[in-house]
């Protein structure tokens, strides 16, 4: 008997070759999750660190049988790792790649290391739009707003560039 599959969204970022590390991530993401939907990429200016380059963000839905701390310590952080991304004291750093996860499901998850729903869920346009694209009907696990008005919402206010690519899924 498999274990039950949950549907999980990813926020994926690189302002460091995003044209390689985004399609290698999702590449390798594909070989260990089953892959669901991808977004378009958009190009948005770095928060808290002026003068550095734009980032290239995007979302992707999947289904895995991993709980969430797997999913992050034991998929997504061997993956920035192996991408080249080193965690410095300075979170707006450039970095060649960004894993999040932006929704459990509908799983509130607060432990050491792991918030979900993203709190930028809320706030960040370069979180909620791309996500919004998945799944616009899917419902905040806290506020219950469908992730397409939460987009709605925050994608006025911000420097949101939609560039002609998806991410594409092998």
């Amino acid at each position: 008997m498999s274990a039950a599959l949950t549907r999980v969204f990813l926020s994926l970022g690189s302002n460091i070759e995003p044209e390689r590390n985004l399609p290698a991530a999702v590449e390798s993401l594909a070989r260990q999750t089953r892959l669901l939907a991808a977004s378009t990429v958009y190009e948005t200016e770095p928060v808290g660190a002026p003068g550095t380059p734009w980032f290239w963000n995007a979302a992707l839905l999947l289904a895995t049988p991993l709980e969430a701390l797997a999913l992050k310590f034991e998929v997504l952080r061997p993956l920035e790792a192996a991408l080249g991304r080193v965690r410095e004291a300075n979170r707006s750093a450039p970095r060649p790649i960004d894993l999040d996860i932006t929704l459990f499901g509908a799983q509130v998850i607060e432990l050491p290391g792991l918030t979900v729903p993203d709190p930028g869920l809320l706030s960040l346009a370069y979180v909620a739009v791309p996500a919004a694209e998945l799944d616009p009907a899917f419902p905040h696990p806290i506020t219950g707003e469908p992730l397409g008005e939460i987009a709605a919402r925050l994608a006025p206010r911000a420097q949101l560039i939609r560039r002609s690519e998806r991410l594409i899924l092998p």
